[in-house]
């Protein structure tokens, strides 16, 4: 995908860089939020070394468990760079509710792209709480569609499913 960066007439300084793994990575849910395509403003896939996935917040309006990023030594979270417009800023805040800005340096393309913008849940949960299918879908067309990597991808669908079968009722689980 191209970078802004490259298009004719961009200030850099209007803008902003913004590191998604989640539903957020998924440019067709981002505007659903933001009001506009987000398509333009993808760098493209970015690695945050030294952090992890986890589910540690239930989401009221989608009723599930959301993605959250937790620090942890030998780790790496995959996910998407984009190069947002400051206008922008508030709805991605207004949509990130429950989450607090994070400032980290995420590597993409080979490059070190240093104080972008993350969001982690302020209020975690001590256990991890099962996504559903919706969430679930948007996190995995996000990450395919921003090319993220198959083995990363494979990951975390195994992660998301191990979850939901964990936490649903023992009616519903299929025994081997």
């Amino acid at each position: 995908m191209d970078s802004p960066l490259s298009s004719p007439g961009v200030d850099s300084s209007d803008r902003f860089y913004y590191f998604a793994y989640g539903s957020c990575m998924c440019p067709v849910d981002l505007k659903r939020s933001l009001g506009e395509s987000t398509h333009a403003y993808v760098v493209g896939p970015a690695t945050l070394a030294e952090y992890r996935l986890g589910f540690f917040r239930r989401s009221r309006l989608r009723n599930c468990g959301v993605l959250d990023v937790v620090p942890e030594a030998s780790s790496t979270v995959q996910g998407v760079l984009y190069h947002l417009p400051w206008r922008l800023s508030p709805a991605l805040d207004r949509r990130e509710e429950g989450y607090c800005h994070e400032r980290v340096t995420v590597t993409a393309n080979g490059q070190a792209y240093a104080k972008t913008r993350t969001y982690s849940v302020i209020s975690k949960t001590h256990e991890e709480i099962a996504p559903n299918e919706w969430y679930s879908s948007v996190v995995m067309r996000g990450a395919a569609t921003c090319g993220l990597p198959e083995q990363y991808c494979w990951e975390l669908f195994h992660h998301m499913h191990s979850l939901q079968r964990r936490q649903a009722p023992a009616s519903l689980r299929r025994t081997a």
